[in-house]
């Protein structure tokens, strides 16, 4: 069925297949208004040479431009990591309506902070496709040493 979190989470994960073939860390994010996608982003830190080239940051920036507006508030943001300390910040200040993510990130995810990182009003989802996401994850990481 159209329109759930696992549908909107595996466009994501094709990102994220994107990214792995462009040897980026396989991160990847769509961005959703009224069932609609708006924005699709892969990371391209490598790419672009700019550590701020996430997944999120870029399809924040997608979203943003599609819409006309710096908030998100009616929008969901799905990604196949845990966002990170600066993602979530942009992800604050868009006042981003819902996150939904697949894996968690143990060393650099945002909720590894005590305080609340997102906008009081953002809805969180975790662990939707989680196991695919961690696997490439695993598999970027294994391919690398």
């Amino acid at each position: 069925m159209f329109f759930t979190h696992e549908y909107f989470m595996r466009q994501a994960m094709n990102e994220a297949h994107y990214a792995f073939e462009a040897d980026e860390v396989p991160v990847g994010a769509v961005v959703v208004c009224r069932n609609t996608i708006i924005a699709r982003a892969h990371n391209q830190t490598e790419l672009l040479t700019d550590v701020s080239a996430h997944a999120e940051i870029l399809a924040l920036t997608a979203a943003s431009n599609y819409l006309g507006s710096k908030f998100l508030n009616e929008c969901t943001m799905y990604v196949t990591l845990e966002p990170c300390v600066m993602c979530a910040g942009a992800l604050y200040w868009a006042q981003l309506g819902e996150l939904v993510y697949g894996a968690p990130d143990d060393k650099r995810g945002f909720t590894k902070i005590a305080a609340p990182l997102l906008h009081p009003k953002t809805l969180v989802t975790s662990g939707i496709l989680e196991h695919e996401s961690a696997q490439l994850l695993r598999l970027f990481f294994k391919q690398k040493r």
